[in-house]
């Protein structure tokens, strides 16, 4: 299986790939569910290799370790995972 952050930087940098929409599936141990979120609503700093932020539904950032990405989805197909 490929590096989550292998394949985030594939999507970022590749422009064949990284057309279409990308919807990310993390843990969220708080609801205890894996969350989707499209990927262009993740803030990422360059050459951080661990964590994306993002703004929950009540507009606090929040950062999430990417060991919590669970899903990548790429215009409605699953395209990676890795178990619960």
């Amino acid at each position: 299986m490929v590096p989550i952050h292998e394949l985030l930087s594939r999507i970022r940098w590749d422009p064949e790939f990284g057309r279409g929409e990308f919807v990310i599936g993390y843990y969220d141990r708080v609801e205890g569910a894996i969350v989707r979120v499209p990927l262009g609503e993740l803030r990422f700093e360059p050459g951080d290799r661990f964590d994306f932020e993002l703004i929950d539904a009540e507009g606090v950032p929040r950062t999430i370790p990417l060991h919590r990405i669970k899903a990548v989805y790429r215009n409605g197909e699953l395209i990676w995972h890795r178990e619960h």
